[in-house]
């Protein structure tokens, strides 16, 4: 299939599970700052991988993942109802840590930055 294709459809998916996300998820597990960083999704549209950034502590992004992972047919569900694809892929949660990584990162630099 056309990557470009795919490269709008996963920016489409990763715009409407944060709406998601954000607006209609009421499961008191998932924090206030949940946010989608990633949607991948496979050539054939079966499978879409969803890196979830969660800010908190390992046993709040474990909880968050979990609600997430409880309410992936609602999630599901929505998403077709305001995409139009014939067939809705397959979403398989994952926790993405890039943001602490980078922020940790940064740390790194300015460190030594400040011992120069």
């Amino acid at each position: 299939m056309n990557n470009k294709r795919i490269h709008r459809i996963s920016e489409e998916i990763k715009r409407e599970l944060s709406d998601i996300i954000q607006n209609k998820l009421k499961d008191p597990r998932i924090p206030p700052l949940t946010s989608v960083s990633f949607v991948s999704v496979t050539g054939d549209l079966s499978y879409a991988t969803v890196g979830i950034s969660v800010f908190g502590d390992d046993q709040a992004k474990e909880d968050a993942l979990e609600g997430l992972k409880s309410a992936k047919g609602f999630m599901k569900k929505e998403l077709g109802r305001n995409m139009k694809l014939r067939a809705m892929p397959e979403l398989l949660l994952e926790l993405d840590d890039s943001i602490e990584k980078g922020i940790e990162l940064q740390q790194q630099i300015d460190a030594l930055k400040d011992s120069e």
